[in-house]
């Protein structure tokens, strides 16, 4: 069977799932790599094989396997490689919030640029956020703050509203160890430090690039401060200050993960004694830097509510049921995008690319831009991407895969509408209409997702790291 006839029929199920059958993510994924995987012909799995020079052993084992025993093994290593990250950074996030350091990291930001520079404020506080926190949990802390501010200097919403947004988008789609970008550097055997650095570089120039947009809308239609049922709820200027931990204990879970594992990369280049070198590898793995983080976050919240005996469990409840369910869904999809692999389709694409001159890296962004405007969700969309494009990560690329990485974050991004979750939390927590948002979070993401991808591009060429 054609390779480009089981993607259609998987990328069918996938999409038709989510948004006509309003299945879950994950039993659409799961579903889409079983009817794939039962449609290939061992031939292409053979072809395939052969043509990323695999052992003979390996490609008769692996042709030879049964479905059950490859889905299993396909998930199984997914969540190996991932699973204890998404779970260390969900504790964190969930800790940021329990804590209070999310809300000191919001006001000591407000302090710094003061209130006259107030987006800055929200699209640097969802930046940093929204590195171990989804982006509908950052958005949900800073809405009531920005209907606040809106109320007292009456103007400015629509700005508020989109700046939150800008900030916190990216880091979310491009920045470790957030499931999104955690799984396709995984996939695309891009090291965790080198996508977490160039996230929070593309994140920056790309939220800029937002941020414009949204002063630009908020000229052009300026939105009154509108009547929200949950308006005052969970507002973070209500909080007391004793309740807060300083401003650097609340950055310390954020930043040392950033450290030990962007450090662990030179050690090799250092001179030191050897159980020195040890120590630093074994603190600067991902799993075990996450790990530190959590615990120091588990600790943050037990010292500043300490008060409250039950929190800390309750929270790391909260996150590990939260983190469970990312877990399948990326787990589902290393699973379909495993099988799309054996297809062929990869080595096609290759093949039509080359032919006709298209560059990997606008191929990348435009898959996955298509993925995410036809299903909605852009961890769905960049992990269908990867397993679409992995192909030509074992191929001599001009450059380094990890801006193949980045420009499919970025192809992320593109065109959210009615058919995304993240779309209706900030249309209904924020009292916009859905013709505010479409002229609004749409074509602000669309425009960040394509700036993103041009400097991505750009860099790539100039200072490909190869």
């Amino acid at each position: 069977m054609d390779p480009f006839l089981l993607l259609f029929i998987g990328v069918v199920i996938v999409v038709g799932g989510i948004v006509w059958l309003r299945l879950h993510a994950f039993v659409a994924l799961f579903s889409a790599a079983i009817v794939v995987a039962s449609l290939t012909p061992r031939e292409n799995i053979e072809q395939t094989l052969r043509a990323q020079n695999r052992p003979a052993a390996e490609i008769t084992a692996r042709t030879n396997q049964s479905l059950g025993v490859k889905l299993g093994s396909k998930f199984g290593n997914t969540a190996t490689s991932l699973g204890v990250l998404i779970a260390m950074a969900s504790i964190v996030g969930g800790c940021l919030l329990a804590s209070g350091g999310a809300d000191r990291i919001v006001r000591s930001t407000l302090n710094l640029f003061g209130e006259k520079r107030s987006p800055f404020v929200f699209a640097t506080s969802g930046y940093i956020l929204g590195i171990p926190v989804f982006f509908d949990t950052v958005y949900l802390l800073l809405i009531p703050l920005a209907r606040t501010m809106a109320r007292r200097t009456n103007r400015n919403y629509l700005l508020y509203v989109l700046a939150i947004a800008s900030g916190a988008t990216m880091t979310h789609s491009l920045v470790p160890p957030t499931p999104g970008p955690l799984f396709v550097a995984n996939a695309l055997k891009v090291e965790i430090w080198q996508m977490m650095i160039g996230g929070i570089i593309v994140s920056a120039i790309a939220g800029c690039s937002g941020l414009a947009y949204a002063w630009w809308a908020n000229q052009k239609w300026p939105t009154p401060v509108p009547a929200v049922s949950t308006d005052e709820a969970a507002s973070v200027i209500d909080r007391p200050e004793t309740e807060l931990p300083p401003l650097w204990l609340a950055l310390t879970p954020i930043v040392l993960p950033v450290v030990l594992i962007s450090s662990a990369a030179v050690l090799p280049f250092i001179a030191m004694p050897a159980p020195l070198m040890h120590a630093l590898e074994t603190i600067g793995h991902p799993n075990i830097a996450l790990a530190i983080a959590a615990a120091i976050s588990l600790a943050t919240v037990a010292w500043q509510r300490r008060g409250d005996g039950g929190l800390v469990r309750s929270t790391v409840q909260a996150a590990i049921a939260d983190a469970g369910s990312i877990i399948l869904i990326t787990s589902a999809g290393g699973v379909f995008g495993g099988v799309l692999q054996e297809t062929g389709v990869g080595e096609r694409i290759q093949g039509l690319a080359a032919h006709y001159q298209l560059a990997v890296l606008p191929l990348a962004w435009m898959v996955t831009a298509f993925i995410r405007a036809a299903q909605g969700s852009a961890t769905v969309a960049m992990v269908t991407g990867v397993g679409i494009l992995q192909a030509f990560a074992s191929t001599q690329l001009a450059f380094h895969p990890v801006y193949l990485a980045l420009v499919i974050g970025c192809g992320s991004k593109f065109l959210p509408w009615m058919n995304d979750s993240g779309f209706w939390v900030v249309c209904k927590t924020s009292g916009l209409t859905e013709r505010e948002m479409l002229r609004g979070i749409t074509p602000m993401f669309s425009l960040m997702g394509i700036a993103g991808g041009i400097f991505v591009i750009i860099v790539a060429k100039i200072f490909p790291l190869v």
